[in-house]
């Protein structure tokens, strides 16, 4: 076997990797030792005699395993320390925040209902996202059941105020 130490460093510096990564054919061993140049082992590598192995890939599983040792004896912290309250809070009263801004600018929903809901999202009326998207369609269901109730003659009153109104027509 002819010695490639010489070959393996030059086409290492070409390729930009360590020798370890560098790959030359056994096949070709004989026109391999006779490049020592790096212009001759620059043509090798493009007739593909000599080739840059690809990056092996780093198994993470330790490392999932390790994420999951966070049990009571793991943990310095309180609950609040960890992950406090109030950061829930806001993540979830900006998720809805952000919804009802959405529907309100492409005319899902009203200013008012807007408004009214937003109080309630900030009471922390809705658990998270699909509650308030329930609450929408069941209030726009109430909504287009007593419609006359949210003309522009009443503004945006409540069911009581409305039925009030409509015994008044009626009398």
């Amino acid at each position: 076997m002819v010695s490639l130490k010489m070959q393996k460093r030059l086409a290492a510096n070409l390729l930009y990797c360590g020798k370890r990564k560098v790959w030359l054919d056994p096949y070709e061993a004989f026109h391999i030792s006779m490049a020592n140049s790096r212009m001759d082992i620059r043509k090798l590598v493009k007739d593909g005699v000599i080739i840059k192995m690809p990056n092996v890939t780093h198994s993470r599983r330790r490392v999932a395993d390790d994420a999951k040792r966070n049990g009571y004896g793991k943990r310095k912290g309180t609950r609040e320390a960890r992950l406090p309250s109030k950061v829930l809070w806001m993540r979830k009263t900006r998720v809805l925040r952000r919804l009802l801004r959405k529907y309100r600018e492409i005319n899902k929903i009203d200013k008012h209902m807007y408004h009214h809901m937003y109080v309630k999202a900030k009471g922390s009326v809705y658990k998270n996202k699909r509650a308030l998207v329930e609450a929408i369609h069941k209030a726009k269901i109430d909504h287009k059941a007593t419609k006359n109730c949210f003309s522009p003659d009443y503004g945006y009153q409540s069911y009581r105020y409305c039925g009030y109104m409509e015994r008044r027509k009626i009398e």
